[in-house]
């Protein structure tokens, strides 16, 4: 057997872990499935003659190929999905494949992923999830291993500032919020109305925004008219807590567009920000709180 051929062995032996380690850094199967077979390119072009462990090396190169998709994602200009729509698939791809993989990392952890720095990502998911030593991920990221440490416990620090906190009044804003997603999502307009305030303000940003509708919306019945046009969108959404508060967030396949922070007063609605501005989402405090069932990324 030549050198090429036991190299091509060995990788498609670690496929399915090389696979594992891009989906979390990406969020995406088909990302993932392009970031492997890129690694597997720089892989069959290099000497690995010299390598003790393989398996190590193709994650790292794996992990760099990512690295650079996630730093080429965020410097590019996102542009805002329509209203409802799924995930681009890539073709000959299963989509019970990407939701098996989203449910073994959890939506919730895929959309708190999602607001990290693409360092933050990588550390963190080569540390916690695969259990690399900072020594190996420093070189990765440019950083040294404590810096690489530091990275890690930041976007730990994330991951874990999603825990739930208890209260009362947090439960009855909660239950306010669920009613308005259920309401959104039945075409419910009368139901809508309960929930509103007669004066609740929605303001968007510029990319939550559709093309030619108002950014700021007035009035119970304005609102209202304007949750029902956006219903196709509304069984994308997750309940969540957005900066310690119930609100919503719409994250096809865990990939976070939206979120909707409510202010609830005397059991209604009074306000709703929709950030759809990337730099902003990033910013925000999001655990998602549950995903209906019946309604899982497919």
């Amino acid at each position: 057997m030549s050198e090429s051929d036991w190299l091509a062995r060995r990788f498609e032996q670690q496929r399915d872990h090389l696979r594992a380690v891009a989906y979390r850094m990406l969020g995406s199967l088909p990302e993932a499935e392009d970031a492997v077979q890129d690694a597997w390119l720089r892989v069959s072009r290099a000497d690995a003659s010299g390598v003790e462990n393989l398996a190590g090396w193709l994650t790292t190169v794996t992990a760099r190929v990512c690295l650079d998709a996630l730093r080429a994602r965020r410097a590019r200009r996102e542009q805002p999905m329509p209203d409802g729509a799924p995930e681009p698939a890539a073709a000959g791809l299963d989509p019970a494949q990407e939701a098996e993989l989203a449910d073994s990392v959890g939506l919730a952890m895929l959309v708190v992923l999602d607001t990290l720095a693409p360092a933050e990502r990588l550390a963190f998911v080569l540390h916690d999830m695969f259990d690399l030593p900072f020594e190996e991920i420093a070189p990765i990221v440019g950083r040294s291993p404590t810096a690489a440490r530091q990275l890690a416990s930041r976007a730990r620090r994330r991951v874990r500032g999603g825990e739930v906190p208890p209260g009362r009044d947090l439960d009855r804003q909660r239950e306010v919020v669920e009613a308005y997603l259920a309401a959104a999502r039945g075409g419910d307009f009368e139901a809508l109305l309960a929930v509103l305030d007669p004066a609740v303000v929605l303001r968007a940003d510029a990319a939550a925004a559709t093309t030619g509708a108002p950014r700021e919306l007035r009035g119970a019945a304005v609102v209202a008219r304007g949750a029902l046009g956006a219903a196709r969108g509304a069984r994308f959404a997750r309940l969540a807590l957005v900066n310690g508060r119930p609100g919503l967030i719409v994250a096809p396949r865990g990939r976070l567009r939206l979120a909707l922070a409510f202010e609830v007063a005397n059991g209604r609605v009074v306000a709703i920000d929709v950030i759809g501005d990337p730099a902003r989402l990033r910013q925000l405090d999001l655990a998602v709180l549950d995903s209906p069932p019946g309604d899982q990324p497919r």
